[in-house]
């Protein structure tokens, strides 16, 4: 169950440093001291992100339904060693939202992938480390094999790609993943089934991935439902599984007959308990997609960055600060 963060949001204030008030602002505020908020504007709209710390470049990638709040357990043990970007991925949190499209390509890991490569430019980081969960590592991983120049070092937590994903899925994977094949269906059909109850919906997502009770933060929890519930992110979450189930799906076909892989050093975690890990062989997976790779069982279910930040924390900094991890993994 969420844990009490004894939060009360503020009433009778219009603003939060500096910023028009918000949930998404106050909660930043609380869970992410220190990290400085601001809208960068690329190409196709407005992304939201934060920056804390000093050392390499870090940025880290959140998963659904959530937003960048999910690192508020580990960033913040980083920021001694690091230049933390944290960022709202495409369609999420308070980034900018295309609709949907006929070929679903807005929302391919893709063009996510370059989007964020194009904020980190903007921040004048030309290449850096990176770390993904869940939809976050789908566009991490994407952007390590389509901007080999700009990823240093690469963390992966609890996914296979699409391709292995589609490929491999039976009726029990279905049925534990039942949304991978529930939210790629023609709109509106989802978005309006959806819309009938979001908040029950995104609960069950944010729920029912382990069996065990999940250590949120009541606050993060309540900002990851607001920010999800939206008409306009429901038909993002769409529109980005009916990518994965085509475009993604095409991308790693490409890959694959080109023999491309990733370059960097890459690490993948998972968690012991969680779908991914019951019904994958992640070492075989992710072998075939890497040149040199390291890999980190977690004992936790799917959300990792809140489930075991600590344990994940200790793995990521060994990883990204110690040249010789990769021999010794």
């Amino acid at each position: 169950m969420p844990q009490n963060s004894g939060i009360q949001c503020p009433k009778g204030r219009l603003k939060v440093n500096g910023e028009k008030y918000s949930y998404a602002n106050h909660m930043d505020h609380r869970l992410l001291p220190g990290f400085e908020r601001m809208m960068i504007t690329v190409k196709e709209g407005a992304v939201r992100t934060l920056i804390a710390g000093s050392g390499p470049p870090l940025l880290m990638l959140h998963g659904d339904p959530q937003t960048h709040l999910c690192w508020h357990k580990i960033a913040p043990q980083l920021t001694d060693k690091f230049t933390i970007v944290l960022t709202d991925i495409r369609g999420r949190g308070e980034t900018h939202k295309p609709g949907t499209s006929h070929d679903h390509r807005p929302y391919s890991k893709r063009e996510m992938a370059a989007e964020q490569v194009d904020v980190m430019r903007h921040l004048g980081f030309g290449r850096f480390s990176l770390i993904g969960h869940d939809r976050g590592a789908r566009v991490a991983r994407r952007m390590a094999l389509d901007h080999p120049r700009a990823v240093e070092r690469l963390v992966v937590m609890d996914i296979v790609p699409a391709l292995d994903f589609y490929e491999t899925a039976n009726a029990a994977i279905a049925q534990d993943y039942y949304y991978f094949f529930f939210l790629t269906q023609p709109a509106p059909n989802p978005e309006r089934l959806i819309g009938g109850d979001p908040r029950g919906f995104m609960t069950e997502i944010l729920m029912g991935l382990t069996k065990d009770d999940l250590p949120y933060d009541s606050g993060a929890l309540e900002a990851y439902l607001q920010a999800s519930t939206t008409s306009e992110a429901i038909t993002a979450m769409c529109e980005c599984f009916r990518a994965g189930i085509s475009c993604d799906c095409e991308d790693d076909r490409a890959d694959l007959a080109a023999s491309r892989k990733i370059q960097c050093p890459t690490l993948v975690l998972w968690g012991e308990k969680g779908v991914v890990g019951r019904y994958f062989d992640m070492r075989e997976v992710w072998q075939r997609w890497t040149h040199s790779v390291s890999f980190a069982p977690i004992p936790c279910g799917h959300f990792i960055p809140e489930e075991e930040a600590e344990i994940a924390t200790n793995v990521i900094s060994d990883f990204l600060v110690d040249s010789q991890y990769l021999l010794l993994a």
